[in-house]
């Protein structure tokens, strides 16, 4: 029952959005029925076109935000691990994070051209920065009461890095990578309609261009819902992560 709760408010949403363009509330030239959506998108799934190009952009985001992931969180760590680090990426940081990211499009396509290439770069240095400063924060903010007894009790540098600071950072490293995997949706969606020959993005600058806007609202539901579904299975994983915390 909890869980049929949770997805109440998207049931009603399809009801009222059926309801108000059946009803003459919103003309059908601006939005399409959701029966005529659903039926577009379930066209597109059996064409094989919807699978052939969400296939490409779930690899161009998984890729991008891995590697975001990885290189976002190490380099958090150290900027507060290390002072000099931190003086010399700080201001490259705090440069960069404000600077809408659709900007680096065109750089991206120019270093590495129209293929996955680009878009894996874009979404790479557009989500590492909420990781980079999430991971930051959490590992300043690590009690300095455990870092000075695992140093008196004989640990390393290193040691005392990977059993007490990382562990100690892990909550704001997670909730800095749940921005960057909403991020990440944006940017895919942004590059792919903008220069791209395949993808979801693609897909629905093609139908709008070419009219055939049921289709096209069908592709920015299926988005939606994937970035919708990716967040709930992402927080089930910190949950399951941080449980050692309870």
């Amino acid at each position: 029952m909890k869980a049929l709760a949770a997805y109440l408010p998207l049931a009603l949403l399809a009801v009222a959005w059926e309801a108000a363009v059946r009803l003459g509330l919103v003309s059908r030239d601006l939005l399409p029925p959701f029966t005529a959506v659903v039926s577009a998108g379930w066209t597109l799934l059996a064409s094989g076109d919807l699978w052939l190009n969400g296939a490409a952009s779930l690899y161009r985001g998984g890729a991008g935000l891995a590697i975001a992931i990885a290189v976002g969180g190490t380099l958090g760590i150290i900027m507060a691990w290390w002072r000099p680090v931190n003086a010399f990426v700080s201001p490259l940081v705090e440069m960069l994070y404000p600077m809408p990211k659709s900007a680096l499009i065109p750089v991206t396509v120019l270093w590495l051209g129209f293929g996955d290439g680009s878009k894996i770069l874009l979404i790479f240095l557009g989500c590492m920065l909420p990781v980079t400063i999430g991971a930051y924060n959490g590992a300043r903010s690590c009690d300095r009461a455990l870092v000075w007894s695992a140093r008196s009790m004989g640990a390393s540098r290193l040691r005392v890095l990977w059993d007490v600071v990382v562990p100690s950072a892990l909550p704001e490293l997670l909730n800095g990578v749940r921005t960057a995997l909403a991020l990440s949706f944006v940017l895919l969606v942004s590059a792919e309609m903008i220069v791209s020959r395949s993808g979801l993005g693609h897909l629905i600058g093609l139908l709008g261009e070419g009219g055939v806007y049921d289709a096209m609202f069908a592709v920015v539901l299926v988005v939606a819902f994937l970035g919708f579904f990716a967040d709930r299975l992402y927080q089930m994983l910190v949950r399951r992560v941080l449980q050692w915390r309870e």
